[in-house]
């Protein structure tokens, strides 16, 4: 595994999870260090085909030397157009680690991170146009509001909004440090990284259009997988969870189940674990990116 990439989380939970079959076809759509993958090779035998999305241009530094694996430098938004061209469906099992590798984190200029000071910028696709610095200066104060209330999960997110579009109404708010510090107020004491971590997280989600890109995947991959496929998806936060969770007992993202003409639910998916699966603690004292992993799964019916 290429330095700086993170050690995949539940990895043998994971690789369990896909249940996979040697001369099955699978897909893993968040390639990232290339943890996972390599994994899933491994069980396939010499007919098994993998298939492995991301938009990030220095996972492709990580790509087995495998003719068995095909690379798609694209959002997994994008699935079922790219199995499709690739002659991939139906598909045997789906992963999805939604978590932002540390390497990303670790590259101060990308700026994700608040360790470091760099640009606003926040894209996981380099080729993207929208940074958080354009989201920071031009997005109207009630816009903001929203993101850092929806996507950020922030108490004072209306006191924020209003904060930043008055500080940058004297200077532009162009670097992580321009943004700490017109909002040094607002940031509870003791409490600093935590509340940072939020108003990152909230940029990046909207930076990425992150949710989108989720509900466009989720409802895709019940298309492209087979029946008896399996679909495993692991998230960091709650936004994502209940979107993943909601999908699986529902096929939709909110409201209720819909029923066919003869009462019976019409969902694609059955949870084949009851509730989320979390990981042990010997995992999470050697690998703190564990501490808030969930991981679902479910089979197409």
């Amino acid at each position: 595994m290429t330095n700086g990439y993170h050690v995949p989380v539940m990895l043998k939970e994971c690789i369990e999870a896909l249940a996979i079959k040697p001369n099955g076809t699978y897909v893993d759509v968040t390639f990232g260090g290339g943890g996972h993958s390599r994994e899933i090779l491994k069980h396939l035998g010499p007919d098994g085909r993998l298939i492995a999305f991301d938009q990030d241009a220095d996972a492709q530094r990580n790509i087995p030397d495998d003719d068995r694996f095909t690379f798609v430098d694209q959002n997994f938004r994008y699935l079922k157009n790219f199995c499709r061209l690739h002659d991939a469906i139906p598909v045997d099992g789906i992963l999805a680690d939604l978590g932002v590798s540390s390497y990303q984190f670790d590259q101060a200029d990308r700026g994700f991170s608040i360790r470091f000071d760099a640009e606003l910028d926040m894209r996981m696709n380099q080729a993207d146009t929208l940074t958080a610095k354009e989201v920071v200066n031009t997005y109207a104060e009630a816009d903001l509001h929203r993101i850092f209330g929806v996507y950020g999960e922030i108490q004072n997110a209306k006191s924020l909004a209003k904060t930043i579009a008055t500080a940058r109404l004297n200077t532009p708010l162009n670097t992580i440090a321009d943004l700490k510090n017109a909002i040094s107020n607002l940031i509870p004491r003791g409490k600093e990284n935590k509340y940072l971590a939020q108003v990152f997280q909230a940029l990046r989600i909207e930076v990425n259009q992150e949710l989108e890109a989720l509900k466009d995947f989720l409802a895709q991959s019940a298309e492209v997988l087979g029946t008896g496929g399996r679909l495993v998806v692991m998230s960091y936060h709650s936004l994502e969870d209940r979107l993943v969770k909601n999908f699986i007992a529902k096929g939709k993202f909110s409201g209720e189940v819909e029923k066919d003409l003869y009462g019976n639910d019409k969902k694609p998916l059955d949870a084949v674990s009851r509730g989320a699966i979390t990981a042990t603690e010997d995992e999470i004292k050697d690998n703190n990116r564990a501490r808030s992993a969930k991981l679902r799964i479910a089979v197409k019916k």
